[in-house]
């Protein structure tokens, strides 16, 4: 009966104790708005607006979701500084932006959106990270893909202002002189 007893008691435990490990191994994630909430969101909390501009064809875009956007950093920095937008460079539904309505535009066998072509003014790659103000204008596009740990500091300089009165490079530089 003892015996008995304890096995129910030890697979309880067990059973308890997997259950929470699987929690503790959820990744955390980015929480992506659409481009029209945040345009609602910076009305009542202004905030910096990331957008993450990618294809579906797009696999250094499929590497940033894997590996930049799921590193811990990366997530909480983007989720307690900024807005962060996930817009497909080449969806087909019309966007209204800063009230002017952007459209599809098929060119070939794909086509490009006009609000990915005005953020990332006109230069067309992918994945391109492109900041926003809190007032909705366009602070830079980044191109390319960004580790977290290359995307980490530029969301500092970006988010704390330091474009403002600084370039990246002397950014770097005083934030390395920090740490050494």
């Amino acid at each position: 009966m003892f015996l008995k007893v304890y096995k129910i008691i030890f697979s309880f435990l067990l059973i308890a104790l997997l259950n929470s490990n699987s929690f503790a191994q959820e990744k955390a994630t980015v929480k992506w708005y659409t481009i029209e909430e945040v345009q609602e969101l910076v009305k009542n909390e202004p905030r910096k607006i990331y957008i993450d501009m990618y294809t579906d064809w797009c696999g250094w875009c499929k590497v940033m979701d894997k590996k930049t956007f799921t590193d811990k950093n990366i997530v909480e920095h983007l989720n307690n500084n900024f807005y962060a937008v996930k817009f497909d460079a080449e969806g087909k539904e019309n966007v209204v932006f800063k009230n002017q309505t952007f459209k599809f535009i098929a060119q070939g066998s794909r086509g490009y959106h006009e609000l990915a072509a005005a953020l990332m003014q006109g230069k067309m790659s992918y994945p391109t990270s492109v900041f926003l103000d809190e007032s909705l204008n366009v602070i830079s596009p980044l191109p390319g893909y960004y580790p977290p740990e290359k995307l980490q500091p530029v969301l500092e300089f970006i988010g704390q202002d330091h474009y403002k009165t600084t370039n990246y490079e002397q950014f770097l530089s005083k934030k390395d002189g920090v740490n050494n």
